[in-house]
């Protein structure tokens, strides 16, 4: 049962139908314009599409990690066959193993003749902005990378997690029957794990302030945080066993890991739900179906695609580019959402549209 709710049909998807007409996710809040920032030089110059080269490097972990870097390779994977390009040599990737190899796997680009390279995760931008400063001939597109000061030739694809993260915990609170929920997320040495951290604790305590909300980050660094299922998992375990009722997975394959522990649990007598987030994981992790009631998205795939296109089409992006963010559809689990809740979310997502709600977090 893979079918919108007719609720999510009526939210505003103006963001996504400006990016790339993502018709088949709800709701989504709409994206804010291209920042250009002032005073800057002109941003790079485009290369015709003919010649167009597009470089990924991830962040630790693999580019099929169900995720954060395999949404980010699809944009590029997208709008290189949108291009007429071949990968392997009109598009690649490099999987970064440690991060000290973060400025090399970059240069291996540099050095191929490569004019846009895209860069995963906020532990990349130093050596983006580096690369770029060094290199004002070539394109980059930093993920999840803020722009404090900002070159001509970087975009920084950034998101409101927060938003995404408080519907979450709207719909979390909603549907828990034990008054207890957890969060089992990435590293908090990241910006955006914490958002979608405190925006899913915030979204829960706005529908039930009384409501039990444990929250759990990786104690580890960053190379090792996002690639850590079994932590994962055992710290979902952990959450069930006090209680928890839902799970809201935040980290690579640290929160997959939290899911399909969810997932294996689901069926011992208290209904479990797991919330995914990035993507809408159930097209990814099919092990998660069992709970998997919805995810928290950052719309990766057409963000990317957009930003590459914009470059090809001779209006490159530069400073920060903010993407859509929104809930996934329900799928199988579309009648197990009452129509008061779904209601309840339509309308949550309209005030932070509009900013008549905020979502309590601070940056």
């Amino acid at each position: 049962m893979r079918k919108q709710s007719r609720l999510y049909g009526l939210i505003t998807l103006m963001a996504v139908v400006a990016m790339l007409a993502v018709a088949c996710v709800a709701p989504v809040a709409p994206a804010a314009a291209p920042a250009a920032p002032a005073d800057t030089e002109a941003a790079a110059p485009a290369a015709p599409a003919a010649d167009i080269k597009i470089g990924l490097v991830t962040d630790v972990g693999r580019i099929n990690d169900r995720s954060f870097n395999q949404s980010t390779w699809e944009g590029v994977v997208q709008i290189g066959t949108e291009l007429g390009l071949v990968e392997g040599e009109g598009f690649k990737y490099i999987e970064t193993q440690d991060p000290k190899d973060y400025a090399d796997n970059i240069q291996q680009f540099v050095d191929a003749g490569f004019n846009i390279v895209v860069t995963v995760g906020f532990a990349l931008a130093e050596a983006t902005n580096a690369a770029a400063a060094e290199n004002p001939d070539m394109y980059f597109i930093g993920v999840d990378q803020f722009q404090g000061e900002a070159l001509p030739n970087v975009a920084g694809l950034v998101f409101n997690e927060d938003k995404a993260g408080f519907l979450a915990g709207a719909l979390a609170a909603s549907l828990s029957k034990t008054g207890t929920i957890a969060a089992v997320l990435g590293t908090d040495l990241v910006p955006p794990v914490v958002a979608f951290g405190a925006g899913y604790e915030f979204g829960a305590k706005y529908i039930n302030p009384d409501i039990n909300v444990t929250t759990t980050f990786h104690p580890g660094e960053i190379s090792q945080s996002f690639v850590d299922p079994e932590w994962g998992a055992a710290t979902a375990r952990q959450a069930l066993d006090q209680g928890a009722d839902i799970i809201f997975g935040a980290g690579g394959q640290t929160g997959n890991g939290a899911l399909q522990e969810v997932a294996a649990a689901e069926g011992a007598g208290t209904t479990l739900f797991c919330i995914g987030v990035d993507t809408d994981q159930w097209e990814t992790l099919p092990a998660a179906h069992p709970c998997l009631v919805s995810s928290a998205m950052k719309l990766l795939t057409p963000s990317v695609a957009s930003i590459v296109q914009q470059y090809v089409d001779g209006a490159p992006v530069s400073g920060n580019y903010f993407g859509p963010t929104g809930l996934a559809p329900f799928h199988d689990f579309e009648a197990a959402v009452p129509q008061e809740v779904k209601d309840k979310l339509a309308e949550i997502d309209a005030a932070l549209q509009d900013g008549s709600l905020q979502t309590g977090y601070v940056p």
